[in-house]
C-alpha cells in the first residue's frame, strides 16, 4: 500500500491517510465572517473524497485583522453555531478539520473592518498605506484573541487548529525585519522578532489543553528584502518543536514577495523536477526538527508525493490549488488512477472569489 495513504496519527488525532488541504482564502463566508452552506459544502465535499485533513480558509482571530471580503471570522461567540455547522459537516463524511487562525496585521483591510490598521512597526507594509504600531497592551490583546479563537474552534467540534504565521501576515510580519523595527522585546534579535509567535502558541496551548493538537504555519524563507532567512525559519522551527507544537505546515512568500515567489507561484509545472518548491527547505527542516512536516508548495504527481514521503522529506503532503481544480484529486488517487492533477497554477481560481463568487476553478479542461 501506498505510505500515502496509511493511517496516521497527530497527538491523538487519527487521520485516514497524509494528505492535507492546505487553507486557501474561498470568498464564500458570510459578509461578517459567519459560514455557509456553501461554504460547508466545500469543505464536507473534501472530506468525502478522503483528504486525510482539511484546513480551512483563515479566519480572523480580531475584527480588525480581517484582510480579504468574505472572509471566514472567530473572533466572537456569535460565529460558533456556524462554525459547529462547518464541523459537522466535515465530520459527517468521516473528515478531520483543523481551523486555521490568522490576524492580517499590516495587510488588513480598515475599508472592510472599519478600523484603523496596525501592525509591528508603523509603515510597516511595502505597498500599503501607512499603519499604525502596535502598542504592547495591543500585542498580548492579540495574543489572547489567538486563544480565544482556538477555544471557540475547540468548543465547535474542530479537531485542531492551525496559527498561520507565514506568508506576511502578523505573526510572519513580527518574524521579519522588513516589517518589524521595533526597537523593544519584540523587535531587533531573531528570538525577539519571535516573541510573539512564541506567545501566542503559549497561549493557545493554555487555552485548548495538551492532548488537542495545534499546528503552525511557517514560511521557508519570505523571499523578500529584509525578509526571515531560510536559516532563520529552521530557528523559529526549533523553538516552535521546544513549545509543544504538533506539526509545522512549511510554505514560503509573502503577499509583497515578487510575484514569481508568491505562495501561490504561478505557471505550468510541466515535469515531475519542477514540482515542489520548498524541497530543500524540507530536507533540511527533517534534519534537525523532531516534530511531523507537512509540506505544500507545486506538488501535482501522484509519484512525487508518494517519494516525498517514502525519502523522509515530509511527514504529510499537503495540497490546495490542485484541489480547488479537482476536489476528488485523493479520491482519485486512492483508486489507483495516478495521474498528475490538471491544475496549471494559473491563480485564475481566486478571480471569482474576488468578485463574491466565491473560488473555483476556470481553467478548460485539458
Amino acid at each position: 500500500m501506498p505510505v500515502l495513504f496509511e493511517e496516521v496519527r497527530l497527538n491523538g488525532m487519527k487521520l485516514r491517510n497524509r494528505f492535507v488541504r492546505s487553507a486557501t482564502w474561498e470568498g464564500l463566508a458570510g459578509e461578517d465572517g459567519s459560514s455557509t452552506p456553501r461554504l460547508d459544502g466545500m469543505m464536507a465535499d473534501l472530506a468525502k473524497n478522503r483528504v486525510g485533513l482539511i484546513v480551512s480558509g483563515y479566519a480572523y482571530v480580531s475584527q480588525e485583522g480581517q484582510s480579504s471580503p468574505r472572509q471566514l471570522a472567530v473572533h466572537d461567540n456569535r460565529f460558533l453555531p456556524g462554525l459547529a455547522g462547518m464541523a459537522g459537516a466535515v465530520h459527517s463524511e468521516g473528515g478531520r478539520i483543523a481551523l486555521q487562525l490568522v490576524h492580517g496585521g499590516a495587510f488588513s483591510n480598515s475599508g472592510l473592518t472599519g478600523v484603523e490598521t496596525v501592525g509591528p512597526s508603523a509603515e510597516g507594509a511595502a505597498g500599503k498605506s501607512a499603519n499604525r504600531a502596535m502598542t504592547r497592551e495591543e500585542i498580548a490583546r492579540i495574543v489572547s484573541a489567538f486563544a480565544g479563537a482556538a477555544a471557540r474552534a475547540k468548543h465547535a467540534g474542530f479537531d485542531a487548529v492551525q496559527i498561520h504565521a507565514a506568508h506576511g501576515f502578523l505573526i510572519s510580519q513580527f518574524l521579519a525585519p522588513a516589517f518589524n523595527r521595533r526597537e523593544d522585546k519584540y523587535g531587533g534579535t531573531l528570538s525577539n522578532r519571535a516573541r510573539f509567535l512564541h506567545e501566542t502558541v503559549g497561549s493557545v496551548r493554555a487555552a485548548v489543553g495538551a492532548a488537542y493538537p495545534v499546528l503552525v504555519k511557517l514560511n521557508s524563507e519570505d523571499f523578500l528584502d529584509g525578509g526571515m532567512t531560510a536559516d532563520e525559519a529552521l530557528r523559529v522551527a526549533e523553538m516552535l518543536a521546544e513549545a509543544s507544537v504538533d506539526a509545522i505546515e512549511l510554505s514560503g512568500g509573502t503577499v509583497a514577495s515578487p510575484q514569481q515567489l508568491l505562495p501561490p507561484r504561478p505557471g505550468l509545472l510541466a515535469r515531475p523536477e519542477k514540482e515542489v518548491f520548498y524541497r530543500n527547505a524540507a530536507r533540511a527542516f527533517k534534519e534537525g526538527i523532531r516534530i511531523p512536516l507537512m509540506l505544500v508548495g507545486g506538488i501535482r504527481s501522484f509519484e512525487v508525493a508518494e517519494r516525498l514521503v517514502r525519502d523522509g522529506v515530509a511527514d504529510y503532503v499537503c495540497l490546495s490549488r490542485p484541489l480547488v481544480r479537482e476536489p476528488g484529486l485523493v479520491r482519485r488517487w486512492a483508486e489507483g488512477d495516478h495521474r498528475k492533477s490538471s491544475c496549471i497554477s494559473c491563480n485564475g481560481c481566486f478571480g471569482p472569489a474576488s468578485d463574491g463568487r466565491g473560488i473555483f476553478c476556470v481553467a478548460e479542461n485539458p
